[in-house]
């Protein structure tokens, strides 16, 4: 499924929903910051997806990015909430969501990189290298506030 986003642009179609979603900025012991090609825009990314019914959200952080890139993680915090609605994502579906997203920071506890039907490239980054990296100005600003340990409170925007 392939997806479209939309951020402050007036053709942009409207929301028809709002699903709550998770992203973990995943630092190992060199640094580096794990993240995903997208398989469904190309764009590299934090590992992440929506929160299921029944489940905690910090178990949700868990399992996708379990899911996306094979890795553990314990959750350490919270670095900010993303819900923009000039920020949307259109799907092939037809279903166009708001973003609703929670930034985390994690810790590698375990694992072997791999892909999945999320993810076409899963690796470690050094932090030079992100900036030469496709990522979307809204990921980009998630990584920034998460990698700023100098905030005291979680950003909310």
């Amino acid at each position: 499924m392939g997806r479209i986003d939309y951020l402050h642009d007036p053709d942009a179609p409207p929301a028809n929903s709002v699903v709550p979603s998770v992203v973990a900025l995943v630092q190992n012991d060199a640094g580096q910051v794990l993240m995903i090609q997208r398989s469904d825009n190309g764009r590299w990314a934090l590992p992440g997806g929506g929160h299921d019914v029944g489940e905690s959200i910090s178990d949700t952080v868990v399992r996708e990015v379990w899911e996306e890139t094979g890795i553990k993680v314990e959750v350490v915090d919270v670095s900010g909430l993303y819900t923009d609605p000039g920020h949307v994502m259109k799907y092939d579906d037809g279903e166009v969501r708001q973003q609703f997203s929670i930034c985390f920071r994690a810790r590698p506890i375990g694992g072997e990189l791999r892909t999945s039907n999320e993810s076409t490239q899963v690796r470690w980054v050094d932090l030079a290298e992100l900036g030469t990296l496709d990522v979307h100005p809204t990921m980009r600003l998630r990584i920034e506030h998460a990698m700023d340990r100098t905030r005291t409170t979680p950003y909310i925007g």
